[in-house]
């Protein structure tokens, strides 16, 4: 790949930046890359964020929602996915903080009670710990999934007694 001057540099940087919301650490791969040098990287990226076209903080906040919203991830996933994206505890935990456990439960319920009908086990407390498995692969915490597998079996219990 042919390196790139930094005024193009900038250009293709600002017009990514035009296109989505993209983080710092992004960024300095792209550059990477590119093959630019250190001192212009630099500066590329302190004009990216003085003129706003690159904000850590705005960026984990789409990102956490897309990836509740279109993914279904859990917090602990979406943290890790932030971590490895650059994003630092600093911005991503107060972020992560404002959702509420409500939130997270009204994500996995729907489906646990989806994966439940597919998973299958010698006994019921076999299937319970694969589905725990499974949502804490998800992302999920321990205590967000205990809450809706107990409201499951609620449900459940509610389903046996209106068929008898």
């Amino acid at each position: 790949m042919k390196t790139m001057t930094e005024q193009q540099a900038l250009q293709k940087l600002t017009f990514i930046c035009a296109q989505g919301e993209h983080c710092t650490h992004e960024m300095k791969e792209k550059m990477a890359k590119w093959q630019l040098p250190e001192e212009a990287q630099t500066r590329c990226l302190e004009y990216l964020v003085k003129e706003k076209y690159v904000d850590d903080e705005r960026y984990a906040r789409f990102f956490i929602n897309d990836k509740m919203k279109y993914n279904r991830w859990g917090r602990r996933k979406i943290e890790q996915a932030l971590w490895l994206k650059g994003i630092g505890r600093d911005i991503a935990t107060p972020l992560l903080d404002e959702v509420e456990d409500e939130a997270y439960q009204e994500i996995l319920l729907p489906m646990m009670k989806a994966k439940w009908k597919t998973i299958k086990g010698r006994d019921e407390y076999e299937r319970k710990m694969k589905l725990t498995r499974w949502a804490l692969g998800r992302g999920y915490a321990y205590p967000v999934i205990k809450r809706c597998a107990e409201r499951m079996e609620l449900d459940m219990e509610d389903c046996d007694a209106e068929d008898e």
